[in-house]
């Protein structure tokens, strides 16, 4: 669903889009809806949860739990 809204911008930042909408032909809109849409990915895109990034300091954790094997039984925290 396309939304419409009131954009205000620097003068001169329209005019270098206006000047790109001229020489690929299409509406200054649709440059700007590009625009729009690019960043609205990459943000989503930074906010994906990313695995695979903790570390347990050297150690796998299978080896930590066989060295730590006659270690009491802990509670749950």
């Amino acid at each position: 669903m396309t939304r419409r809204t009131t954009l205000a911008a620097d003068a001169d930042d329209l005019a270098v889009l206006e000047a790109e909408a001229r020489r690929r032909g299409v509406s200054l809109a649709r440059v700007l809806r590009e625009l729009v849409e690019r960043e609205a990915r990459e943000l989503r895109q930074q906010k994906r949860p990313r695995f695979g990034i903790a570390t347990s300091g050297g150690a796998g954790l299978s080896e930590l739990s066989w060295l730590d094997e006659e270690a009491p039984a802990r509670r749950p925290l």
